[in-house]
């Protein structure tokens, strides 16, 4: 039997190579983790329903390929985008200084009305951190997005940062329906109360009533 939703919320994983993009989407859509790396080719997605505050919501979840040669197919999965999540590896100091290009792309090809959040994926390796936790806060709060340290082996935040950013979605879909102009009400037909015409000869004769037409 199919689930009935609200609504579907197409959101996208971005960031990287190898910093964990296709891992988080299994461990929230299928409750796995793979120890094992494969490298994704291309584009590929999953489906979530989710509870969001009493309402059920469809997470459409594209897992989109990171490596340099595959960024050109990225592209055209912008198009309808309502959320991102940008992630880097808190050991891979490269992954963190290639967001600056992440967040160039967004603005080049999202609508400016979506939403991000910033995953730091990899917080349980600790001894061999390369980036601290304040400079990925200072960065998100530059781009107004919620910071999360996550961990895909550990399931650390993985739940809170999609859920945050359906929440996100959500309000800016209702500031968005907001600004839309409010369409007139349709004309109905409102009947005066009919006319008695005295005739010469003193017959009385009702006429057909008076018809306005007026909007609400």
């Amino acid at each position: 039997m199919a689930l009935d939703f609200a609504a579907t919320y197409k959101v996208l994983v971005l960031g990287d190579s190898n910093v964990g993009k296709t891992c988080i989407v299994h461990r929230y859509c299928d409750e796995r983790y793979y120890d094992t790396y494969i490298s994704t080719i291309g584009i590929d997605f999953k489906q979530k329903i989710i509870n969001l505050d009493g309402t059920p919501i469809k997470l459409q979840i594209w897992d989109t390929a990171g490596q340099e040669r595959f960024r050109t197919l990225t592209t055209a999965y912008y198009r309808g985008a309502m959320g991102i999540l940008l992630m880097y590896d808190v050991t891979s100091l490269e992954s963190f200084n290639h967001l600056s290009y992440w967040l160039r792309n967004i603005q080049e090809n999202a609508s400016p009305d979506v939403v991000k959040v910033l995953a730091a994926n990899k917080c349980d390796a600790t001894s061999n951190r390369a980036v601290d936790a304040e400079r990925g806060q200072k960065i998100a709060e530059n781009f107004d997005m919620p910071f999360f340290e996550v961990s895909c082996k550990e399931n650390i935040n993985i739940e809170e940062a999609f859920l945050t950013l359906a929440r996100r979605i959500r309000e800016q879909r209702g500031r968005r329906l907001a600004r839309l102009p409010k369409s007139p009400g349709k004309p109905v037909l409102a009947a005066r109360r009919p006319r008695i015409l005295h005739h010469a000869n003193s017959e009385r004769e009702i006429c057909r009533p008076d018809v306005n037409i007026r909007t609400h």
